[in-house]
């Protein structure tokens, strides 16, 4: 019973030792996502640096690092949160194992001392021989063979309490350093960003200079954003027309495929093996000129590798292969009810018609003005969705 009891209140112990060290392990995974994101927009940013048709690409990478800098400072700040519950927990089990070894070495000393006092093994024998009979005289011999046992047994737990007292103070000294690494870990990212904020400051001060020469490329982007999305509106309708007309055949669309695409909201693999958003879906105002409204982006902007591969993230039939200026060549994809779009590619590598897998290699980003940027759209029919709710999070 009593074996039982120590078995329960261990695991009570440790419970809430298991539950911080899991949330640790999600912290400490997540900041190595954002450690590699960030090391990820550096190098992207130092192939800018010498270019100054690419400022305002270097700006939004800038931006996404800050944002990405504040998220790390964040998880830095609930990691070192978990290491205080740690140490705190640590040092509330050594109290505990202390309270608990003293108990065991008050009454193991109250044993040792009975059994000094009677330690003659003729004052042991009398008590046998005073027996009134045999089982009492059984009974006073098993106490005898009890009491030497449990001697032993507290013997036993008083070094087991002790070693686990110097097991619980390693651990309390291993997550003291931890903590203080996170802490000097967090400091430093409170520094770096602070000096990403300066440099963000600082070029939008040099860009808003250059208005006049930036009015020209705004209107000329807006044109082309424009005319990409007058196009794939125009595509899309006819899709959508043409299923219809195939309904009506008795050609029906593949629901299926339209169902397990929809099952995958959230889920869909990126078409692009790294990458960051510079410019999200909807509307927005100009980077540098809060004044000016950009068209409304039907999809994302994502700044990825030099000659980076573009991959289909779903399963389909490739609709379509156009080429639109500003946006070089685009690949569409259809999947039953939905649609992808894949713009800003120098190279293609499928054909309108062609089949293609999850992960089936569409092409390559163009590596143009702005930097290596793929445009990415995705649609339901004629409605444009947000594909950073379908794609899986990083």
């Amino acid at each position: 019973m009593r074996l039982r009891l120590l078995v329960g209140l261990g695991f009570l112990l440790l419970f809430p030792m298991l539950l911080s060290a899991q949330d640790l392990s999600k912290q400490k995974a997540q900041k190595k996502k954002i450690e590699e994101e960030i090391q990820f927009i550096d190098k992207q940013l130092s192939e800018n640096r010498n270019q100054q048709s690419r400022q305002l690409n270097s700006l939004s990478l800038t931006q996404q690092k800050i944002e990405s800098r504040k998220t790390l400072i964040q998880t830095l700040d609930q990691e070192i949160q978990t290491y205080r519950q740690q140490i705190n927990q640590c040092n509330q089990t050594i109290n505990r194992l202390k309270q608990k070894l003293d108990t065991l070495q008050f009454y193991y000393e109250d044993m040792i001392l009975k059994a000094y006092r009677n330690r003659d093994s003729r004052v042991w024998f009398m008590y046998l021989l005073s027996s009134d009979d045999l089982s009492q005289a059984y009974r006073r011999w098993a106490y005898l063979k009890s009491f030497k046992t449990t001697i032993r047994n507290e013997a036993d737990e008083i070094r087991t309490t002790e070693a686990a007292i110097r097991h619980e103070k390693a651990q309390l000294t291993v997550l003291q350093d931890e903590s203080e690494k996170s802490k000097k870990e967090q400091e430093a990212a409170k520094n770096q960003l602070q000096e990403e904020e300066k440099s963000v400051k600082s070029t939008l001060k040099s860009l808003q200079k250059k208005e006049k020469s930036f009015q020209k490329q705004i209107k000329d982007k807006k044109k082309e954003v424009e005319r990409l999305n007058k196009e794939i509106e125009r595509i899309l309708a006819e899709a959508v027309k043409e299923q219809q007309n195939s309904a009506k055949k008795g050609i029906q669309i593949d629901y299926a495929l339209s169902g397990e695409f929809g099952k995958n909201k959230g889920k869909l693999p990126w078409p692009v093996n790294r990458g960051v958003v510079v410019e999200k879906f909807g509307q927005h105002n100009h980077p540098v000129f809060k004044h000016i409204k950009l068209p409304f982006n039907n999809g994302i902007n994502i700044s990825t590798e030099k000659n980076a591969e573009v991959y289909a993230v779903f399963e389909g039939v490739v609709k379509q292969v156009l080429v639109m200026p500003g946006y070089n060549q685009c690949v569409l994809v259809q999947h039953g009810e939905y649609f992808t779009f894949y713009c800003k590619l120098k190279r293609v590598s499928v054909k309108s018609g062609d089949k293609v897998a999850l992960g089936t290699l569409l092409g390559q980003v163009d590596d143009g003005e702005d930097g290596s940027i793929l445009h990415f759209q995705l649609w339901k029919g004629t409605d444009k969705q947000n594909p950073e709710l379908w794609l899986k999070k990083k």
